[in-house]
């Protein structure tokens, strides 16, 4: 009787192994947003609105008007990222990857 209940408890282990979901490797990318932001308070809200929706870091430059947006592309894509910075009232002018924009900064 124990075999028997052994056996079936490790066939069923074993199924459920042979079930389990493969583990989806995320794919993180970056965008580069061109903003109308001018100030600190701008930034300081763009930094405290991004971080979740698949928004792994955010880097903003005041300076150059830019937010650099690294995120899973399976939860967000550049579009869905625009319409937040809608939502701060802060305009996108254009938006790039990153290669895009470090390649008009030669």
């Amino acid at each position: 009787m124990k075999q028997i209940i052994i056996l079936l408890a490790t066939a069923l282990m074993i199924a459920g192994v042979a079930t389990a979901a493969p583990k989806v490797e995320k794919k993180f990318v970056t965008t580069v947003f061109v903003t109308d932001l001018h100030c600190e308070g701008c930034a300081k809200r763009v930094y405290n609105n991004f971080y979740g929706k698949g928004v792994k870091e955010v880097k903003v430059d005041v300076p150059t008007k830019t937010v650099a947006v690294t995120y899973d592309e399976s939860k967000n894509t550049p579009e869905g990222l625009k319409s937040s910075f809608a939502d701060l009232n802060i305009k996108v002018i254009k938006y790039m990857s990153e290669a895009e924009a470090q390649a008009q900064k030669k």
